[in-house]
């Protein structure tokens, strides 16, 4: 221990006289650690952040806290390390480095349970704007008024337009990208729409309200679901809590009547 403390206070005064840069180790460090990065990382980030986050900052940070998890846990184990111990170290320094991952991963999937509920009601707003313009005319109209987290993917989808793809691609990437409820199915009846001539448009977009309805009648049905739910597990926190008592003021008495 008294080794320990030593070494802490001695890395500590190099730090402070600019001797040693924990900054530049770690970002001298952090490619040897990028084959561990996630392929989805970027794009949970960008979700979680915006387009506006620098992955490789966040990145560096959890190599850094992973690095610094494993020292530490070799400075509590030193009097007494081994190879089982030194495996110890290693999986708490990887538990460290994955953790924001796995919060970014929760955060996604209970965005994909809100994503689901909004996007019928998106694709009602769209249909309105599909009265009037093309199909890539109102994707574009629609980014300023789409709920938040369909943003990015829209602008994605509609600069693909723009530059001239016009296979079903930058649809089934929107899908993709937000994996919910018939999102597949959905942007196929978009693509279609898309192509379809003016006299198909109306009997194409008819189809496709009728699917839109079909989505609302459901998020509503969930909803109501929902409401259920978290109404019945209220009812039994409250049951469970008032039973408790009755119980625990029954103990009390019992216990009272004896010491009597």
């Amino acid at each position: 221990m008294e080794f320990i403390v030593i070494a802490v206070i001695f890395i500590g005064i190099l730090v402070v006289n600019n001797k040693v840069s924990i900054r530049r180790f770690v970002k001298e460090t952090e490619p040897y650690f990028r084959f561990m990065m996630e392929d989805d990382y970027d794009f949970l980030l960008r979700v979680r952040y915006g387009n506006d986050v620098d992955v490789d900052e966040l990145y560096g940070i959890r190599v850094r806290n992973g690095i610094f998890a494993t020292i530490a846990m070799s400075f509590i184990f030193l009097d007494r390390l081994n190879f089982l111990f030194a495996i110890v170290c290693l999986i708490v320094g990887f538990i460290v480095f994955k953790q924001p991952y796995t919060k970014l991963q929760n955060f996604y999937k209970r965005n994909l349970y809100h994503i689901n509920l909004m996007l019928p009601y998106y694709l009602k707003g769209l249909e309105i704007l599909i009265q009037h313009y093309t199909v890539p005319v109102a994707l574009a109209k629609s980014i300023d008024t789409a709920p938040e987290i369909f943003r990015p993917g829209l602008e994605r989808l509609v600069e693909k337009i723009e530059e001239g793809d016009s296979s079903v691609d930058p649809y089934m990437d929107f899908a993709k990208e937000y994996p919910v409820r018939d999102s597949m199915r959905m942007m196929r009846l978009l693509y279609r729409l898309g192509l379809g001539s003016q006299e198909n448009k109306q009997k194409q977009l008819m189809m496709f309200s009728r699917t839109v309805s079909t989505l609302q009648n459901k998020s509503r049905e969930q909803k109501y679901q929902d409401r259920l739910e978290t109404m019945e597990k209220m009812t039994m926190a409250m049951l469970f809590c008032t039973g408790g008592g009755i119980m625990l003021i029954l103990l009390l008495a019992i216990m009272m009547m004896v010491d009597l």
